[in-house]
């Protein structure tokens, strides 16, 4: 009769105003934490992420334009959006601001192609071959220190005044992040991921190919990404002297007959442009990093 013993020493139950047997609450704790734990997370704003992303530059578009609405901040110091807005609607339809526009992205691309190029070039011999580590890395590190925008007046007098100059300061101030970047990736990649890649039978070439250059994307894209934003930062500049078109020109003629509409909206401009390039890194990654997830963050 032990069964019927063991019955009879243990507690009993609670029980509810009907007489069910109801389960002990440590046990309804366990079964809440472990139904929460298994239960699928739900985002707290149900919104899709792109509409999510622009919140933030929505509002502060919201909040620019109640300072100058309620004459808090005047339109000699900062135009609203709607003037903005109309100053780009002219610009528009008379073609001023799309002839503007193309100049800049001329020389915006033909400096990231010549800088990222070289970047990229430089880092796989440094990063690959220990004898260009020696001579190069420290060359590129003492170069890097130097002030992209303080070379003007240099490159002014090697190339001249015409494109020529501000193709080389763009393709000069890309380069390195390129070359950081992925130099350090490159001398990142996991020892073990070598090791295990020699004992499947790789070659150099094989281990540089399946396991090294793999290895290295994830940095050269993030030195992409700083050198799309650089290269829209020193053209903003250098279009300011001695050119004739693109958003930096019309940026500097706007100030000389106090156009805030106009300098702002030169500025928006280039911001949505490193929007986009921001975007195509993204898309990039996407694509080249599939096999690799990360944290995407929490709810």
């Amino acid at each position: 009769m032990p069964d019927t013993a063991a019955r009879a020493a243990a507690p009993p139950s609670p029980a509810g105003a009907d007489g069910a047997a109801r389960p002990p609450e440590d046990a309804l704790a366990g079964l809440v934490d472990a139904t929460a734990l298994h239960a699928p997370r739900r985002s707290r704003v149900p919104l899709p992420r792109p509409v999510r992303r622009l919140a933030g530059p929505l509002l502060m578009v919201v909040v620019w334009q109640a300072l100058g609405t309620f004459g808090i901040v005047g339109e000699r110091v900062l135009a609203t959006p709607g003037s903005v807005l109309s100053a780009g609607w002219e610009l528009t339809r008379t073609g001023e601001l799309a002839d503007h526009l193309l100049a800049s992205l001329a020389r915006v691309a033909s400096g990231l192609a010549l800088g990222v190029t070289a970047g990229l070039v430089i880092a796989l011999t440094a990063g690959l071959f220990r004898l260009g580590d020696e001579l190069l890395d420290s060359t590129m590190q003492v170069l890097r220190a130097l002030p992209v925008l303080g070379l003007l007046p240099l490159v002014i007098i090697w190339f001249g005044v015409g494109e020529a100059p501000k193709v080389a300061l763009v393709a000069f101030g890309t380069a390195f992040p390129v070359y950081v970047n992925t130099y350090a990736a490159i001398r990142g990649v996991d020892n073990r991921l070598v090791e295990s890649g020699r004992t499947v039978g790789l070659g150099r070439l094989g281990l540089v190919r399946h396991v090294i250059l793999p290895g290295a994307v994830p940095g050269f894209l993030v030195g992409l990404r700083f050198a799309l934003t650089g290269a829209w930062l020193i053209m903003i500049v250098a279009e300011q002297l001695n050119a004739t078109n693109g958003i930096g020109y019309l940026m500097n003629q706007a100030q000389s007959w106090y156009r805030t509409d106009i300098i702002v909206l030169g500025l928006l401009i280039y911001g949505v442009l490193g929007l986009a390039a921001d975007g195509f890194v993204r898309l990039l990654e996407r694509r080249l990093l599939g096999w690799r997830r990360g944290f995407e963050g929490g709810a």
